[in-house]
């Protein structure tokens, strides 16, 4: 059952009950303390081993065996309590169970066997007992650590919600400034996508409401524009150059760019070009 020795603690003012008992389970790997008064149980209790199981005579000289009974409940709380008494006072019996949370009474003159089983079912409801408060701890400081982590995680969700509302705020504002521009500005990532795209660069390039925003670089834009992105080859590329739409002519200039994160692309200015060769 457990590694942990078990002691029990008999109480009787009558030394042939004591022994009676110590012979009783002198095969039984029990530690057996005797006390003959409440008195001298409490101190036994008090200056002994951890005591699991607590046998009491009911009626002693002195501190009687519900007064007794009813201090190891408060001071010892854990201890199994047995009661044995010679007299069939029923109404002594149930302020004993009451006042002592009185585990079994067992009546004088005992049977041997009735008694063995009865401290051995003692001794299994203590340790049962001891198991339950441990899981039941364990439970709480689980339940504890799972409201910090859980209040942990909604302020980092909080904080995260503030964040992500921040930069679409700046990606609002952002936005607005680049459609605001009197040149327009357009955006290619690394892999040939149309990432950025504003209002004047619509107005250069004539696709008027439609956005290329997703669209494949190489199908959306004229070839002379793509004529000078392929002239960027890896960071640090700037190409500026004349070109011409139709009968418009734009200044392009076209930069290869990477960010701190590692993103990489092509940031294309175009402008109306105010002196044409």
């Amino acid at each position: 059952m457990t590694d942990q020795d078990i002691t029990i603690l008999c109480v009787d003012d009558e030394p042939n009950v004591l022994k009676a008992v110590r012979r009783l389970f002198m095969d039984d790997d029990y530690e057996i303390l005797i006390a003959e008064s409440g008195e001298e149980g409490l101190q036994e209790l008090d200056n002994g081993p951890e005591v699991q199981v607590v046998i009491s005579d009911y009626r002693m000289p002195g501190m009687n065996g519900v007064d007794f009974l009813k201090q190891v409940c408060e001071r010892w709380p854990d201890t199994v309590r047995i009661v044995l008494s010679g007299y069939a006072d029923t109404a002594a019996i149930v302020a004993a169970i009451n006042e002592g949370q009185i585990y079994k009474f067992i009546p004088k003159p005992w049977n041997d066997d009735e008694l063995r089983i009865t401290i051995a079912k003692a001794v299994e409801l203590y340790f049962l007992q001891q198991e339950n408060v441990a899981l039941t701890r364990e439970l709480q400081e689980t339940n504890e650590e799972l409201k910090t982590i859980n209040e942990n995680l909604e302020a980092r969700v909080a904080e995260r919600s503030q964040e992500i509302l921040f930069q679409n705020k700046v990606l609002a504002n952002a936005h607005f400034i680049l459609n605001t521009l009197p040149i327009g500005v357009l955006g290619i990532d690394i892999n040939g996508i149309v990432v950025q795209f504003n209002r004047e660069c619509a107005e250069l390039l004539g696709t008027g409401p439609v956005t290329l925003i997703g669209s494949e670089a190489a199908d959306a834009l004229p070839d002379t524009i793509l004529q000078v992105m392929a002239k960027l080859a890896k960071e640090g590329d700037i190409v500026s150059d004349r070109i011409a739409l139709g009968d418009r002519p734009l200044q392009l200039t076209a930069a290869y760019m990477k960010s701190e994160q590692g993103q990489e692309g092509k940031i294309l200015i175009l402008e109306a070009d105010r002196c044409p060769p």
